[in-house]
Parts: C-alpha cells; sequence; structure tokens
C-alpha cells in the first residue's frame, strides 16, 4: 500500500523529511508522497532517503486554496523543483508566510504574551516555521496548557491572535499545476463543511476546471465517509486518492501509511494517477 499525504518539518509536521520516509518504509509502503504545505523545501532529503530506503517518493506539496464555509486544500503530485508556474505560486505563498509570521508575533506581543521568532526557531529547528511552532513554543512558555489548548484559545481561527494567511483559487492552482507537470487532488473533502450535495456539485465543477482526483482514503475518516466519496469519485470521473494526512505528534493519532489503525490506500491509486499524467 501507499501514503500520498504526510508533513514534515519543511511545513508544519514534528519529523524530517528523512525520518518520514524512514516511517513509510518501516510500515511496509511501496511509496509516499511529501506533500508539505505551500513548499517543495523537503524534497531533496526525502528523496535522497526514499533512494535509500528503496521506496518510491513522489514529489508533492499541498497547497491552500480560497474557499468559504470551510478549508479547501489541493494537493499537487509529481512536482518539480524546477522553476514553473506552480513554482512561482508557492515562492508567492513563502513570502506571505514570512510576513504572516512577523504580525503573529506582533499580536502576540500585544496580548502581553512575551514571545520572540528565536523561541519558534527553537522549536522549529532550523524548519520552515508554521503555526504549530509557535504553539509549541506557547506551551513550553506556559501560555498554553497543550498544542491544542494554543490553536482553542489563541491561534486556531476566532482567536485573538488569529492571522489569516494569503490563499489561492482553486481554480488557478488547478492551472498552475497543470502548467508545471503536475496533477491536482482535492485534500480531505469533507473538510469543505459541504453537505452531500453541495459537495456533488463542487466535484462536478473543479473537475469542470481539470481536477484530477479526489482524496477519498483518508486517515480520519469512517468506512462509510470513504466508500461514500469513492462513489463520487466514480461519478466524477475523478482518480480516488489517499493518505494519512501524517503531521508527527501535532497530530498524534496518525500514522505513516495507517492513519488512525485502518488506512489501506492501494497502489492502484498512484497507477492510476500516473495513467492520467500520461494522458
Amino acid at each position: 500500500m501507499i501514503d500520498l499525504h504526510c508533513h514534515s518539518t519543511c511545513s508544519d509536521g514534528s519529523e524530517t523529511p528523512t525520518t518520514v520516509v524512514r516511517l513509510a518504509a518501516e510500515a511496509g509502503l511501496s511509496a509516499l508522497a511529501l506533500t508539505d504545505h505551500d513548499g517543495l523545501e523537503g524534497l531533496s532529503e526525502a528523496k535522497k532517503a526514499a533512494s535509500t530506503a528503496e521506496i518510491e517518493l513522489v514529489q508533492g506539496c499541498e497547497v491552500s486554496c480560497k474557499f468559504s464555509p470551510g478549508t479547501m486544500h489541493i494537493l499537487c503530485y509529481f512536482v518539480e523543483v524546477e522553476d514553473g508556474p506552480l513554482q512561482s505560486q508557492l515562492e508567492r505563498l513563502r513570502q506571505d508566510r514570512m510576513t504572516r509570521n512577523d504580525r503573529l508575533i506582533g499580536r502576540l506581543n500585544e496580548l502581553g504574551i512575551e514571545i520572540s521568532l528565536d523561541d519558534v526557531r527553537a522549536e522549529a529547528g532550523g524548519s520552515t516555521l508554521g503555526r504549530p511552532h509557535f504553539a509549541a513554543a506557547l506551551v513550553r512558555k506556559g501560555v498554553a496548557e497543550s498544542y491544542q489548548a494554543a490553536f482553542d484559545q489563541l491561534l486556531g481561527k476566532g482567536g485573538p491572535a488569529y492571522i489569516p494567511k494569503a490563499f489561492i483559487s482553486p481554480e488557478e492552482t488547478i492551472d498552475s499545476a497543470a502548467a508545471s507537470g503536475a496533477l491536482a487532488v482535492l485534500a480531505h473533502p469533507l473538510s469543505l463543511g459541504l453537505g452531500p450535495g453541495p459537495l456533488d456539485s463542487l466535484l462536478a465543477s473543479l473537475a469542470e476546471a481539470g481536477l484530477t482526483g479526489v482524496e477519498c482514503w483518508y486517515g480520519r475518516y469512517s468506512e462509510q465517509e470513504r466508500q461514500r466519496l469513492l462513489r463520487l469519485a466514480e461519478r466524477h470521473g475523478l482518480v480516488a486518492t489517499g493518505g494519512s494526512d501524517y503531521h508527527g505528534s501535532f497530530k498524534p493519532d496518525l500514522s505513516v501509511g495507517t492513519g488512525q489503525g485502518d488506512l489501506e490506500v492501494p497502489d492502484s491509486a498512484l497507477a492510476a494517477l500516473r495513467e492520467r499524467r500520461a494522458a
């Protein structure tokens, strides 16, 4: 089996790309996709580790897209590190993230919380800074009791320290992925907050815009939810994919390859993606 959705310290995971690959090999996976948020920084390290572990690495990323009422993320697969439309899009998001981190420090200081970017960098261990690292720093300083409490009380949407991030439209992400030789897949579709009818309509619209697939086998979905999504994928001619959404200690209930213990993403999902890419 495979795992097409994992994160490392190069976005908001707690483990290095090398460790994520090692965990995939230990789980007996034939292939792994590293899909860090809005960036490709971890792919070179993961590729080297995968060659040693004799596991196939699918180069990917997860792009934050503009959507309401829920959250839309699009997974991009077969992404090259070289220049291209998608890579330029990711660079714009990276610059926004740096500005957002500065603003977040300022907001926390305004709230009377003594914290600096150096405090956050200490939690990140040299990786790309994200809100999970802010949460870890707040826990270490005794401001929050736990990682989840830091989000619930301060950093999460609607919280006093929440700073919105830049988002790009789904259609722009799909187009830039295609122009860069990559494929676009809708991640964890139930996080969109849509009922059955609206979700069906959205998938039809995104498929028309060039979306390749939809994540049906997801680490936290029940078997009933997975089967429902598989039927939707078939209805709209989309490739059914899946992954754990591993984040290490930041999502401790999810393991590489197996999610909450019952995840089994078949090799055929990756084969289907390759067929679509070839076409």
